[in-house]
């Protein structure tokens, strides 16, 4: 492997699996025909407690003699994958083609996961974006892929796009010393949206539609064998329910995410919430669905922005949301009180996010300008997303730099994540400055993208090697804009809200104290420490 690309796959690794925890990212996925302008979205947040770093990896031509040096976070060498005639250029996790792949990890059967299988999930994602034009291709790499060299991680739920189609594929491994793995894949129906969290979804499947569902030979018989099925029993086959049982707990940490983007984009179908709160023999919620109505990018940004405000589990409200209603919940998830065992409520958007993204891949315009990656960095709620053409060859370097044990205010994740976390002294007030910056910017370069791809569209026609200068500059440019407006945004914050006051427009600090219903969460505690008795000192008489 040439020393370029193991440099690139690297950086790809440490913003995609180093220091994540697992089970703990988010994916929604929108067909063509779900979507208002005809793109294939895929959104992917990657939560956990690590620095990404944004990479590109240009397109390269390979000798017959060249292989892929498969290693983990050690360094050790996991196997050797054959390489490729031809790789295509990838920007993070979307190809020249417009292909754009994420993930969650569903875990599933612990007992199934194979130390000795070569390619652990994110290389599989890697090497199918390096190798395949189309999200159906993608599928067929990565079964080739684990079958020749081994499949080495837990369970995965991988979504994958194209300009046409959008699918899910959920794989999990043989156990120590097995051979292949146990996968199926799906493609959404054109016109619905699929969701997925953490836990496996994938239930039953046609064993005969080959155009719309792959799936490993022995993906029944091995459960059979494994006793996670029984055949007997009358059933169809299940897949989450043989290679993925759930709890109580684990339905409320995932499924509750897939009930809140379902409840945001189809609010007519009135949603029960049985399923997330794990009552025994509740419906699970189906693979997709047909949303109320088509959706734009910025409605999927909200979808991906949500705390499961306005419902009963509305995390900017109670006690535990702190006086001004922050819906962060510091880490660890779960707590024992007096011998009962308690959990914070998950949300899709959360302060732990490494990087998210909302992917467009759209057929009817070339592929260096169909394909946008718009990328964040940090909690959702507050990053603002920045546009990447799959047709650019360089990535901002604001996005490309910094470490996890140094603060810089030359790395863009740095400046978000201040930002985020500055919020929380007074999440109810600050969020709105965040906000009026975040919507102000989104909102420009919303406006600017039909003028931009009609200039991209013109030197496609006469020049794409000026087309990629253009769609660079313009990306890189842009993202730069946002770092710096964020910076001084971090700035304001720190003036505005200086020792718990809130400056007016004059620049005075005010006194603003707290919300009544905190007071009266605190008098309630403590009901006779705070009381004070003042006295009307107009009626008292003059001692002469």
């Amino acid at each position: 492997m040439k020393t370029a690309l193991w440099i690139i796959c690297i950086s790809v690794l440490i913003a995609v699996g180093v220091s994540v925890p697992a089970d703990c990212c988010t994916n929604f996925i929108v067909t063509k025909g779900a979507s208002a302008d005809g793109s294939v979205m895929i959104t992917y947040t990657c939560d956990g407690e690590f620095h990404p770093r944004l990479s590109f990896e240009p397109a390269a031509d390979h000798g017959p003699d060249e292989w892929v040096e498969i290693k983990d976070w050690s360094d050790k060498v996991r196997g050797r994958v054959k390489q490729v005639p031809h790789t295509f250029a990838v920007v993070q996790l979307m190809n020249e083609r417009q292909v754009v792949i994420g993930e969650t990890t569903f875990t599933g059967r612990e007992e199934l996961i194979n130390p000795e299988g070569a390619l652990p999930y994110w290389w599989l994602m890697r090497l199918a974006l390096q190798r395949a034009a189309t999200a159906r291709e993608a599928v067929e790499v990565m079964a080739a892929l684990v079958e020749e060299y081994g499949y080495g991680s837990e369970g995965e739920s991988i979504s994958i796009g194209d300009p046409d189609e959008a699918w899910l594929m959920e794989i999990i491994g043989p156990g120590p010393g097995g051979k292949g793995a146990n996968w199926v894949a799906l493609r959404i129906p054109d016109g619905c949206v699929c969701a997925h969290a953490n836990k496996s979804r994938i239930g039953e499947f046609p064993l005969d539609d080959p155009k719309n569902c792959l799936y490993s030979k022995n993906v029944i018989s091995f459960a059979i064998e494994k006793g996670y099925y029984n055949p007997a029993s009358g059933k169809p086959f299940n897949y989450h329910e043989a290679y993925c049982p759930a709890d109580q707990e684990k339905l409320r940490y995932t499924e509750t995410r897939v009930w809140s983007m379902f409840r945001r984009v189809a609010p007519s179908q009135g949603w029960p919430v049985d399923y997330h709160r794990g009552v025994r023999g509740a419906t699970p919620y189906p693979l997709w669905i047909k949303p109320d109505k088509k959706l734009t990018r910025m409605d999927v940004y909200r979808v991906m922005r949500d705390h499961y405000e306005g419902t009963d589990y509305d995390m900017t409200k109670g006690i535990d949301a702190g006086p001004f209603g922050s819906p962060n919940r510091w880490r660890p998830i779960t707590w024992k009180l007096d011998g009962a065992d308690y959990a914070w409520e998950r949300p899709i958007s959360t302060q732990q996010t490494g990087f998210s993204f909302v992917s467009q891949s759209r057929s009817w315009l070339p592929d260096p300008i169909g394909g946008v990656l718009w990328y964040g960095v940090d909690d959702s709620y507050f990053t603002c997303y920045i546009p990447l053409y799959c047709g650019i060859t360089a990535v901002p370097d604001c996005y490309a730099r910094g470490r996890m044990n140094e603060f810089s205010w030359d790395s863009a994740w740095w400046v978000f994540n201040f930002v985020a976390n500055f919020a929380n002294l007074k999440y109810s007030y600050m969020k709105q400055d965040i906000q009026k910056t975040q919507t102000e910017l989104e909102d420009n370069l919303d406006a600017l993208q039909p003028t931009v791809e009609k200039a991209a569209l013109e030197l496609y026609k006469k020049d794409p090697r000026l087309l990629a200068s253009y769609l660079t500059d313009y990306s890189t440019s842009h993202a730069d804009v946002v770092v710096k407006r964020y910076r001084e945004l971090g700035e304001l914050l720190i003036r505005k809200y200086n020792d718990g006051y809130v400056q007016d427009d004059n620049g005075r600090p005010q006194e603003v104290g707290y919300p009544e219903s905190w007071y009266r969460d605190v008098i309630r505690t403590r009901p006779e420490q705070f009381r004070i008795e003042i006295r009307d000192t107009s009626k008292t008489e003059l001692p002469y």
